[in-house]
Formats: C-alpha cells, structure tokens, sequence
C-alpha cells in the first residue's frame, strides 16, 4: 500500500482548484478532503502583547495541511513549555483552499490492461494545500517585550517542518526589526 507522495510533488504553485460545484454533475471533485488542521487560534487572545514575531515566507510556495499541522504542533508546545497558555496568543494565517489530485496509476504485473493511463488524467482528491506568496506571514505570535527571544526560537523550529524559505519578522509597537 503506497502512503502520501513525496512533499516536493505538491511545491509548485499552480492555478488553485477549489471547485465544488452544488450541481453534481458539473462538479468534478465530489467530496473535499478534510483539513487536518485542528485549530488556527491559541494561547490567549483577549490579551494585548507589545510585540508581534512572524514567520514570513520568502518565496511563493504551496504547503500540504498536515506540513502546516506539524509545525503548527510544534510551536505550540515549545510556546506553552516556556512561556504558559497566558502568556502569548499564536495564530495560523494560511487556510488550505487548493485540493491535491493525484491520477492513480496501477502497478504490478500485467496492470496495463487495466488502466486508464493518461486519457482522463484529472485525478483524484487526496489532500489540500495552502498557496503562500513571497512576503505573507505564516504564522505570528504575539507576545510581551520580554518573551521575544522565546517566540522566535519556536518559529525557528518550526522552519525545517516547511517547504520553501522561511524569515523571522519582529513588529514591536513602533519599530520593525527583520532577521
């Protein structure tokens, strides 16, 4: 049984497919995949903070929901290990809107008779993905002046977990340092 393709598979921005058309006919992708991304608000958000650090995208690039799940996990726990649930409020600002389709092809011995090969080749859903221009925050977490330092080291563990090249962008409330 072959498990998900290979990240570099899905990188490339292409025009995004989101239809899922109310008339079933005209629709071509019948069900939409789930997001695996539980949740895009954390900490406390009632809360004013002094800074901002952003994880900021240096490159267009397209992001698979559970890539995004899996850093979104990991800076979470590192931000709720150092500084407690009160003390920032973390947010996802990419939505997975494009569906990932795959044209499943069949292997083994003597499969050639019985597939479609590239005839009808639209595919079908097996994932989403978010599209990410150059210069678009992925994520940010606000924080107190003191806990700067503690945020940027959780977003910087987070970057290996990402496709693409990723910066550290600090927004205090009137100066903007970029690393």
């Amino acid at each position: 049984m072959a498990g998900l393709r290979k990240g570099h598979c899905y990188t490339i921005i292409e025009r995004p497919y989101t239809r899922k058309s109310k008339f079933q006919k005209k629709g071509f992708i019948k069900a939409m995949p789930t997001s695996k991304i539980v949740r895009f608000d954390m900490g406390d958000p009632k809360k004013q903070f002094n800074a901002t650090v952003k994880l900021v995208s240096k490159q267009d690039i397209q992001i698979r929901h559970n890539a995004i799940e899996s850093a979104r996990q990991i800076i979470n726990r590192n931000l709720n290990e150092k500084l407690g649930t009160a003390n920032y409020h973390f947010q996802v600002h990419m939505f997975p809107h494009h569906v990932l389709r795959e044209n499943k092809m069949l292997g083994g011995a003597h499969a050639d008779r019985l597939q479609t090969g590239m005839a009808h080749s639209f595919g079908k859903p097996v994932g989403l993905a978010a599209q990410v221009k150059n210069g678009k925050a992925m994520f940010s977490v606000k924080v107190d002046n003191e806990n700067i330092e503690a945020a940027r080291e959780s977003l910087l563990k987070a970057t290996p977990r990402l496709p693409g090249k990723c910066g550290i962008e600090i927004v205090q409330e009137k100066a903007t340092i970029i690393h």
